[in-house]
């Protein structure tokens, strides 16, 4: 029983590292949504059209969430590049003293 314990909350630590550590990737990529897919076949975009519609709501929201993650990418490389920028003068100071 203690073995199964053991186990098991070693599995959650892993499960929850993994989680942590994918959440991470993907927050720093910004990846784009894939754009949805409309069948060329009438009948079948008529079949499916209710799932084809919300994947066109899903892609409205994730497009917009990718937005915003491409906002707050660009302000971090900015702020980034302006503190580098600055690294690299005081660099410079350095070696012509």
């Amino acid at each position: 029983m203690n073995d199964l314990v053991a186990n098991l909350a070693f599995g959650s630590r892993t499960l929850i590292v993994f989680l942590f550590l994918a959440d991470s990737a993907v927050a720093g990529t910004c990846l784009a949504p894939q754009r949805p897919f409309v069948p060329g076949d009438l009948r079948a975009a008529q079949e499916y059209a209710n799932l084809i519609r919300n994947d066109f709501e899903r892609y409205i929201q994730d497009i917009q969430i990718h937005f915003r993650c491409l906002d707050q990418e660009r302000s971090r490389a900015f702020e980034e590049a302006k503190e580098v920028s600055e690294e690299y003068g005081r660099f410079l100071g350095l070696l012509d003293e």
